[in-house]
This record gives structure tokens, C-alpha cells and sequence, in this order.
């Protein structure tokens, strides 16, 4: 099974990936190949642009609540399994509306 992706309408202003069929057993290098695929595939000739920054947010933003999780909210042992410091990782934490969560 592959891992197919489409535009979130539903989000104003911003393109989100979404995946909308997937195998676990994939990694995780080839959900996000397929899914910038479907997402090129699907601008249908409209201009790109941001598209570095589309997929650290969404990448990046349930990989930090993940681990914070994980780690049962220890900033500390979170910022050691992400290889950050705790000072960056707060920092990312409140970019991404998670601090204090």
C-alpha cells in the first residue's frame, strides 16, 4: 500500500499535507516521498514555493509532541533524544504553540 497525499482545503492561507492512506510498515523517508509527489502532482502547474518549510512544520511539529510525550513531559530527556538543547527545544516548543502543553 502506498501513501498518498492531498492539499487540506479546510486550512486558510497555508497548504498542509495530509496523508490519506498509508502502510505502517513503510519508512518514513518513502510516506514523505510519496506524499511531496501526490502534493507536486496535485498543484496541477500552480506555483510552488515554501515547500522546505511546509514540510519541516509538518514534520517537525508531531516529532517534538511525540517525543515530549515520550519523555512524559522532561523537557530534558526529550531535548536528549531529539539531540537539541533544552533552550532550542523550548524555544521550537513555543513556535509551535506547545509550550506549557
Amino acid at each position: 500500500m502506498t501513501t498518498a497525499i492531498k492539499d487540506d482545503e479546510s486550512a486558510p492561507a497555508a497548504h498542509h499535507l495530509r496523508v490519506i492512506q498509508a502502510d505502517g510498515t513503510d519508512p518514513l523517508a518513502k510516506c514523505v516521498a510519496d506524499a511531496l509527489e501526490t502534493y507536486l502532482r496535485n498543484m496541477d502547474g500552480h506555483a510552488v514555493s515554501d515547500l522546505y518549510r511546509l514540510v519541516i512544520v509538518e514534520v517537525e511539529r508531531p516529532l517534538f509532541e511525540t517525543i515530549v510525550r515520550h519523555a512524559n513531559g522532561n523537557l530534558t530527556q526529550a531535548a536528549r533524544m531529539l539531540g537539541l538543547t533544552r533552550s532550542t527545544l523550548r524555544k521550537r516548543l513555543t513556535e509551535y504553540g506547545l509550550a506549557g502543553r
